[in-house]
């Protein structure tokens, strides 16, 4: 949806349910679709979400984020905010549906067998695949690129992997994904 027809869109919500006095910004979230800011009198939406997704989603969002203004952020998504958001024409979902255009992250993670998972931000801690093993697995360690290269990692993400690999005697199957994702034997 345009920005401009979101902001016309959301303004005219806010003042139908009696925000006045708030105010209506556009971030860059990359993860979240909107935020209610009570403190500030503020409902956030993303930008670069409200751009792909279309003006239900986006009135959706905005009903969402209004019934935390109006029954307080304190009710997080409970059966107070639930009923609110309901009463006013909001789904009442906690979330985006998961067919909802999102952004991709540009941090790609590969695990030693090829499952991938992206993040908008450079790793700080070391991962491990969740959908090869419910706990930590060093064996299935995310081998990070950043818009597909290799790049440093994070002062902290080094020292970790260094821990765990000195921890497991050298001996951990490291991600190559130069040879289509199996892990490297040391």
């Amino acid at each position: 949806m345009e920005i401009e027809s979101a902001g016309r869109l959301a303004r005219g919500l806010m003042a139908r349910h009696g925000l006045l006095g708030w105010s209506l910004v556009f971030d860059n979230a990359k993860t979240r679709a909107g935020i209610c800011r009570q403190d500030r009198r503020q409902i956030g939406l993303s930008r670069v979400l409200t751009a792909l997704h279309d003006e239900a989603e986006v009135r959706d969002t905005v009903l969402h984020e209004i019934a935390h203004a109006l029954v307080g952020v304190e009710h997080g998504h409970d059966e107070v905010w639930r009923a609110q958001a309901r009463r006013i024409g909001c789904t009442g979902r906690r979330c985006v549906p998961e067919s909802a255009p999102t952004v991709p992250g540009r941090w790609r993670g590969l695990c030693p067998v090829g499952h991938e998972f992206t993040r908008h931000k450079r790793p700080v801690r070391v991962l491990s695949c969740g959908l090869c093993s419910r706990g930590f697995d060093p064996t299935r360690l995310l081998h990070w690129l950043y818009d597909g290269r290799e790049v440093p990692m994070h002062p902290r993400y080094v020292a970790e992997l260094a821990g765990l690999t000195a921890g497991l005697g050298g001996h951990v199957g490291l991600p190559d994904v130069r040879r289509g994702g199996r892990a490297a034997r040391g």
